[in-house]
């Protein structure tokens, strides 16, 4: 009895500790709003005129080839996940892995925060299992910054190899000149920001205000960027390795959008075109509908992909894009919810049974609580 009125004060605790954006309910309802979204797309795509040769795409497409999609879109979202235990804590279960990871990528997905959504509930959830605030922002900047260096990687060594003619297709100079020169500039300056900042980091200091509290986020900011180097010094494979594969999945399952409609343009040009497009997600939009798949149709279509055959593509790409961590991780969220539930809280076990204390910090499947995973982690380290 005793056990199940802990657990119950837990569930109520850690629901009612959630921020409002990331309840449940919320993310239901954000669900369906998608849901709504993309049939109305695929409504007006049906019935509008003009739209005649982007419905004969359609008509040709190879059905099995999408399930191609889903598939190489569920690998990009197990890869980020793989990438995010190994950043956050190599001892953590991977059913919570698998949870928090997937869940986070519902909130990128549902909730028009420009990817911060994600992060937010990660440290809501890391922080309910006791994981020190610092810890959590500067591996969140670790994370952040490890999984977007595939994309700068790729901007930056294709387009001086697009330039230079290596590749066939249309190669436009002035966005690729823009574009790859942004790239490098974005690097160097990342490179240089943690001896930046250091001149005006945090450590120790405990004053209040606004400058207080710049200079703690100036320190996570540093601290986590010389995370990242420290990564790739010692060649923490999973961590690349999910980096990599969260982007190389991703970019596959565009290349097969192409296919089951027939068409395709050159691997270089497409891929430039891929991550230059994908800024268009940073516009705070539901699902970066409207964004995403504007800047994707327009840098495809400038980088030679004919009007029809890249909406329809993009279109296909992109309905598995959303729906599959959407789905997944809205399912996983009320899994994280309960195993965060389940698990005592400190203010529990001061009033537990003596012995009591060994198992009411083991996780929900069977391992340690976040908190002893991560000291058991950086004392390996």
């Amino acid at each position: 009895m005793a056990a199940t009125s802990r657990r119950d004060r837990n569930r109520d605790r850690s629901a009612g500790s959630s921020p409002e954006q990331l309840s449940s309910g919320h993310l239901v309802r954000r669900l369906l709003m998608l849901v709504v979204l993309l049939a109305i797309v695929a409504i007006l795509v049906v019935s509008l005129p003009g739209l005649g040769s982007l419905r004969h795409r359609f008509g040709q497409a190879d059905w099995r080839l999408l399930i191609v999609i889903a598939l190489l879109k569920l690998c990009s979202c197990l890869s980020n996940i793989v990438a995010f235990r190994d950043v956050f804590c190599r001892s953590m279960g991977w059913r919570f892995s698998y949870q928090l990871g997937m869940a986070e990528q519902a909130t990128n997905v549902l909730v028009p925060t420009g990817g911060a959504g994600g992060l937010a509930l990660g440290a809501w959830a890391l922080h309910q299992e006791g994981m020190p605030t610092s810890k959590i922002a500067r591996r969140s900047v670790c994370f952040f910054v490890l999984t977007s260096l595939p994309n700068f990687g790729c901007a930056m060594v294709l387009a001086p190899l697009l330039l230079t003619g290596l590749f066939h297709g249309t190669i436009p100079a002035v966005p690729t000149i823009v574009f790859g020169v942004l790239s490098w500039t974005i690097a160097l300056v990342i490179f240089a920001l943690p001896r930046i900042l250091h001149r005006y980091g945090a450590a120790g200091d405990r004053r209040g205000g606004w400058a207080g509290k710049l200079r703690v986020a100036a320190t996570s900011l540093e601290e986590g960027i010389r995370e990242v180097g420290e990564l790739l010094r010692t060649r923490r494979w999973r961590a690349i390795l999910g980096a990599c594969g969260y982007l190389g999945f991703d970019i596959a399952a565009l290349c097969v959008g192409f296919a089951a409609f027939g068409s395709g343009i050159p691997l270089g040009p497409l891929v430039f075109g891929y991550v230059i497009g994908q800024l268009g997600g940073l516009i705070p939009l539901p699902g970066g509908i409207g964004g995403t798949d504007g800047g994707l149709i327009g840098a495809l279509v400038l980088y030679g992909a004919p009007l029809s055959t890249a909406t329809a593509a993009v279109l296909a790409y992109r309905a598995f894009q959303l729906g599959v961590p959407a789905v997944l991780g809205t399912i996983s969220f009320f899994g994280l919810r309960n195993t965060l539930a389940g698990l005592p809280r400190a203010s529990d076990e001061e009033t537990a049974a003596p012995g009591s204390s060994d198992a009411a910090v083991a996780s929900a499947d069977g391992g340690p609580s976040v908190d002893q995973q991560a000291a058991t982690h950086d004392r390996a380290r």
